[in-house]
């Protein structure tokens, strides 16, 4: 059963996240099935752009903690969507956390409804949102992203949208998407690849510097014992030992 749905209008093409048993979590097989669409996509002549959205009520709800990525498996993802000589665009109409917070911001826009909510809860289970804040860093407001990332406290999508992790926020999604993929598809694709290249290129030259440092902190932190204490509390929902 693929995990990834497709769909496709008017050179458009749909890819959603379609894991509903993990709330749409990065398992390590939806990671990799998510890259050979983005791949057949960027190989496709009639796909102009890229919409990633979802099922259900969430969005991504993170690292699939009983079946994770490799730290590089999720680099290389976050890489390949900045490198797609095509724009992707996140719809999301649901909740968000830790590892989907970061996939959002490696889109070249991203709009959400107004119920949706995001948390960046990595410090709750005793690791960091190393590998992500590659693509955060860049595209959020500094103030905000400590207050979040430092707390993990849950925000909605207009304070998304204040702080640059979403485009635009509105009640109708699609009310809100609409011109943008109308502005896309009157765009020629040579001038899209083109200008994509150059809104990317710094976000990328963080990655060249710093990736490999990430990726090797993110694994030294998951395999740490209060990782696991933390991961274990989440599983048995229960507060870990360090909550006053």
């Amino acid at each position: 059963m693929t995990l990834i749905g497709r769909a496709r209008a008017r050179g458009v093409e749909t890819l959603s996240l379609d894991s509903p048993a993990n709330r749409n979590a990065l398992s390590a097989t939806l990671v990799g099935e998510l890259s050979d669409a983005l791949a057949d996509c960027a190989k496709d002549g009639d796909v102009r752009a890229i919409v990633l959205t979802h099922s259900g009520n969430t969005f991504c709800a993170g690292g699939d903690l009983r079946d994770a990525p490799s730290p590089g498996g999720l680099v290389d993802l976050l890489r390949q969507i900045l490198e797609l000589p095509k724009p992707v665009v996140a719809r999301v109409t649901g909740h968000v956390r830790g590892g989907g917070v970061g996939l959002v911001a490696a889109c070249d826009m991203a709009v959400g409804a107004t119920g949706a909510t995001f948390a960046l809860t990595e410090v709750r289970i005793g690791v960091a949102p190393a590998v992500i804040s590659l693509t955060l860093l860049p595209r959020t407001d500094p103030r905000a992203l400590a207050r979040y990332c430092l707390t993990g406290e849950r925000f909605d999508a207009p304070e998304a949208a204040r702080i640059g992790l979403l485009t635009a926020a509105g009640d109708d999604v699609d009310a809100v998407l609409e011109p943008i993929l109308d502005g896309l598809r009157r765009s020629a694709p040579e001038g899209l690849a083109e200008t994509k290249a150059l809104l990317t290129a710094r976000v990328l030259e963080s990655f060249d510097r710093d990736a490999a440092g990430l990726t090797a902190l993110s694994a030294r932190l998951f395999a740490s014992p209060q990782a696991r204490e933390g991961m274990t509390a989440f599983l048995e929902r229960r507060d870990p030992p360090w909550v006053l």
